[in-house]
């Protein structure tokens, strides 16, 4: 168990970085992420077809980054909401572990820019909740078991690694 201590005097921005900004940030330090393993009432686990890069055209299990000033607390929400349509609490996930995801592109899809992620990955059981999953990330959803996605070479081999126990 651990214990936050938030900052009340510093507000999270809820827009994002410009392009610009955002771009000097990816090139010169890591970005720190949630990946949510989502699991439903089947024991299956839930991925989407990446319509952007880094990761564009392969299955991948949804995730967001921790914004400046944000706690893991509001950040798990946050993303969550944005990525399941429901909110959910840190306290309702099993912390999985820290991973390192190295992309040889960006955001833009610019080979030679690369992205280094630090990804916190989180474990969440959904059961039968009806999920209201957005098409803004991901192209198409599915659900499938770990061995399957474990061996399936169209997942990305960072979300392999998440289910290759």
């Amino acid at each position: 168990m651990h214990t936050e201590i938030p900052a009340p005097e510093l507000a999270t921005s809820s827009r994002l970085l410009p392009e610009n900004i955002f771009e000097q940030v990816v090139a010169n330090a890591p970005l720190v992420a949630i990946d949510l393993l989502v699991e439903n009432a089947e024991r299956r686990m839930l991925l989407g077809w990446r319509k952007n890069p880094p990761a564009r055209d392969n299955w991948f299990v949804p995730g967001g980054r921790v914004r400046k000033n944000e706690t893991l607390s509001a950040a798990f929400s946050r993303i969550t909401e944005e990525e399941l349509g429901l909110s959910f609490r840190l306290d309702q996930c099993i912390f999985v572990g820290v991973y390192q995801h190295f992309y040889a592109d960006n955001f833009r899809g610019e080979h030679g820019a690369s992205t280094h992620y630090l990804a916190l990955a989180h474990r969440l059981w959904t059961g039968d909740l009806p999920l209201q999953l957005p098409q803004n990330q991901h192209a198409r959803y599915r659900w499938d078991y770990a061995p399957a996605i474990a061996q399936d070479p169209l997942v990305h081999a960072y979300s392999r690694a998440y289910f290759a126990n």
